[in-house]
This record gives C-alpha cells, sequence and structure tokens, in this order.
C-alpha cells in the first residue's frame, strides 16, 4: 500500500464526523478556533481532572484541530488498547499528527499489516542482539557519564547520550559531525507533531518538521545498499542493519522507503521517549535522597566479578523506582484512536469515526487506584502491592498489539544508567528544579533540569 503524505488522502479512512453527531456527548468545544488546545497542551492532567470533575469519564472536547470522545480509567484503557473487536484504529488517531512526519511509524499501522511489520521488526529485539546491545550501552554509558561532574542540564545532557546510544545500538555507527543535524531534525520533527498551523507552510513549526523528515529520510535511504551487501555497520548486528537483510513472511525484503520509515520513527521513539523517562526518574532520586541511597546501596550488593549486564534482573528496586517514575510521567501521556464502528462506553453511544482519547496521565494519577498519587513511593509494584490492581491500571508503553516493542531495550538501558551515575555520583537538585514541564509531544522540563553531581568518595 501507497502511504499518503496527508491524513485527507488515505481513501479507506472514514469520513469526518459532523459535530452534531456527538452533541448527545457532554463537554466543552473550548475557543473558537482553538477550542481547548492551550489548556491541553499546557497541562493535560489538570485539563483531564478538571473535566473529569465536570463532565465524568466520557466527554466530548475540541482540540488540535478535530473533535475527540476522552474516556477515562482503567476500564477505558482496557476496551481501547486490548481491542478485542477490533475496534479501533490507531493509524487513524495518530494520522492527523503525524501523517506528514512519521507516516509508516509500527505505530501508525493496523492490525494485519501492524503485525506483518512488527513481526520483521521484532527480529532485533530477539535474545542475542539484546545482549549485544547491552555490551554497547554499557560500554557508552560508563564512558560518558565519567565525563559529567558538578552542574550540567540533565535533559540535555541526557539527550545526547541516548542519541548516541540509538545510533550505536540500532545504527552501528557513530553519528560524526552530523550528529547535531540529526539530533535538531528529531526535535523539529517531534515539535511539528502538536503544530497549530497543521500544514507545511513557509516559516511554521510544520514546514520545519516536513524538512526534517526529508533530511532524515534520505540520510537512512542512501545507507540501505551498503548495510543489504553487509559493507556498514561492523559486523552487521545492529538493528538497521538486520532490518535491511530481514525479509516477511513471503520472503521479500522490505522496500527502501518503508525501512527509512520505520528507522525514522524507531530512532526519535528510541532516544525522545527514554530522555523523557531518564531525565523524571534521576529528579526524583534527586528529590528523594533516601530512594537515591536504597538504590545505591542495592547497586553496591552486585557481584562485583560479574559483567553488570548479566545482574540486571538483580536490580529489583530499580525497577520499582522506573515503574513509578513512569506513573508519574508517561512519555505519552495520551493516546489517540479512532473508531471504526459504532461502541458503547460509559452508557454513551459513539458512532463510527469519532476521533477517540485515552488519558494515560490521568489513569495513573487516579487516587482510588494509587493512594496519595503525587508521592514518589516505588514500593507501589512489589507484588504484594500490585495483587487485584486492573491490569490496565498502569499502561506507560500502551497495551494491547500495539505495545511498545522497544519495552525492554528501554528498561535495560535504564537500568544500565543509574547503575553508573549512582555508583559515580550524589544527585542534588535545588527547591523549584524541574517543577514545570512541557507534556507535549512529549514531557520535558522547561528548564532542562539543572542539577548537581557530586562525586562519591
Amino acid at each position: 500500500m501507497a502511504y499518503a503524505h496527508t491524513f485527507d488522502a488515505n481513501p479507506h479512512w472514514l469520513p469526518r464526523n459532523p459535530g452534531r453527531s456527538l452533541a448527545h456527548i457532554p463537554g466543552d468545544d473550548g475557543l473558537p478556533i482553538v477550542g481547548n488546545s492551550l489548556r491541553l497542551l499546557s497541562d493535560p492532567v489538570k485539563f483531564g481532572r478538571e473535566m473529569f470533575e465536570r463532565y465524568g469519564p466520557v466527554y466530548r472536547n475540541r482540540a488540535l484541530g478535530s473533535t475527540s470522545v476522552t474516556l477515562l480509567g482503567p476500564d477505558a484503557n482496557e476496551l481501547v488498547l486490548f481491542d478485542r473487536d477490533r475496534l479501533f484504529s490507531s493509524e487513524q488517531g495518530w494520522g492527523p499528527l503525524l501523517n506528514l512526519l512519521f507516516p509508516r511509524g509500527l505505530m501508525l499501522m493496523d492490525f494485519d499489516m501492524h503485525r506483518a511489520d512488527r513481526k520483521t521488526l521484532s527480529v532485533a529485539f530477539k535474545p542475542e542482539p539484546m545482549r549485544h546491545y547491552a555490551t554497547q550501552l554499557d560500554a557508552g554509558i560508563a564512558a560518558r557519564i565519567s565525563e559529567w561532574g558538578g552542574c550540567l542540564r540533565f535533559y540535555d545532557a541526557i539527550k545526547k547520550l541516548t542519541l548516541d546510544l540509538a545510533a550505536t545500538s540500532f545504527l552501528g555507527v557513530s553519528l560524526g559531525a552530523e550528529a547535531d543535524r540529526i539530533n535538531q531534525a528529531f526535535v523539529d520533527e517531534v515539535q511539528a507533531s502538536v503544530a497549530p498551523i497543521r500544514s507545511p507552510l513557509p516559516g511554521t513549526m510544520m514546514r520545519r518538521g516536513v524538512k526534517a523528515r526529508a533530511y532524515l529520510i534520505d540520510w537512512f535511504e542512501r545507507e540501505i545498499p551498503a548495510r543489504r551487501r553487509g559493507a556498514r555497520g561492523g559486523n552487521g548486528e545492529d538493528f538497521f542493519s538486520q532490518f535491511c537483510r530481514a525479509t516477511d513472511d513471503d520472503g521479500q525484503e522490505l522496500s527502501a522507503a518503508a525501512i527509512a520509515d520505520h528507522m525514522n520513527f524507531l530512532m526519535m521513539a528510541a532516544h525522545d521517549t527514554i530522555t523523557s523517562s531518564a531525565t523524571t526518574l534521576v529528579m526524583l532520586l534527586a528529590r528523594n535522597a533516601d530512594w537515591q541511597e536504597r538504590l545505591r546501596e542495592e547497586i553496591a550488593g552486585l557481584d562485583a566479578h560479574m559483567p553488570l549486564t548479566e545482574q540486571l534482573d538483580h536490580l529489583t528496586l530499580t525497577d520499582y523506582a522506573f515503574r513509578e517514575a513512569l506513573r508519574l510521567m508517561p512519555p505519552v501521556p495520551s493516546l489517540p484512536r479512532r473508531a471504526l464502528r459504532d461502541f458503547s462506553f460509559g452508557g454513551f453511544d459513539i458512532p463510527a469515526g469519532t476521533n477517540v482519547g485515552i488519558g494515560i496521565a490521568w489513569t495513573h494519577r487516579m487516587a482510588d487506584i494509587w493512594p496519595d498519587p503525587l508521592r514518589f513511593d516505588p514500593m507501589r509494584f512489589t507484588p504484594e502491592a500490585s495483587k487485584g490492581r486492573h491490569r490496565f491500571a498502569w499502561v506507560p508503553y500502551g497495551g494491547g498489539a500495539h505495545m511498545c516493542l522497544g519495552l525492554h531495550f528501554a528498561q535495560m538501558q535504564m537500568k544500565l544508567l543509574i547503575a553508573h551515575l549512582l555508583t559515580r555520583y550524589r544527585v542534588e537538585i535545588d527547591p523549584g528544579a524541574g517543577d514545570a514541564w512541557q507534556m507535549f509531544p512529549i514531557p520535558r522540563p522547561k528548564d532542562g533540569l539543572p542539577i548537581r553531581l557530586m562525586a562519591l568518595g
């Protein structure tokens, strides 16, 4: 199938619903033209709470150029993410935001096409490649953290590191002189995803994003012939080289265009979401010195005669802390879908063609599921505390067929990062640092999270 460059051009998409078809759903259309976009983008958790308190767990909202119905709570997450009846399209949900930027990202594919490409991509996340990545990540993180120290803006430092690590693991090469330009291209793509002007007009964020995509796609496509010949990427164990040689169920290689689009999306996801999550966790550990010390003690208890990469499963408290950071600040605060058929939820009949969203960040702070929800408490994730909790109450990686393919890679990278960081430094932070965050498209602290890294004796 050829992927269109604008979401209106996809012939299989359902037509837009007229606004009156959702008039029976309680809600707020907001201001003329912009709707509720500004309120939503500035603080989605607060916005979701206010809408819930006023309208309940099902409400109508107009933002980012369209009218949608938001469904809140674990039952809503299960309905939309598990999607046992194939009611919801991810492609048509994300498309209006991302089709100009990531038109063939795995997240934008549905059903059989999604299953086929996911199967092809999954070859790079099997145990042997993951062991290869772990060795490279361990060395890269150790080397970079040894250069840190004193005062730094953590978000900026970790973003550069995660991009370099993604290049090493997924591309098998150093980005070299092009690193800054490639990083800026990813920044421009991601920022364009929530641009208020959705057409690539001159001087707009969307225009910058579309130009950035063109640059990155050209970069990947120029590399593909050499990767297929095994001429680049060292021993060919990197993701890009494996993917260039992979075949589908019919024994056919994916097209260069498909590979380039998948790599563009994967590289963005592999460093931007981890950058956000690592920043959240380090901020929380800096604010909670007792937990920083507990993790340091856990890391110190590992066997000094064994490679760190072979002992990551023993870092149980570190895993709990990362999960709690993802609860408090999920890297994707909400997920859009589009209803392919009429359905009912919460006592409301919702017609086919409706844009549907679920509020992950809101669900992660429901007080009846997470007592004292704003408190950092990794022990929420012990087996005892988790018993009986709704399985869709915590969904930072999504769920169902679209569960994040790289979740184990992210967990592995985070444990290695925290192990090396806390072995070398005590992390300190001033009051107020990291208080203000830009939540969309991917959460980041507006001040870059200034911290101090104090070398341990």
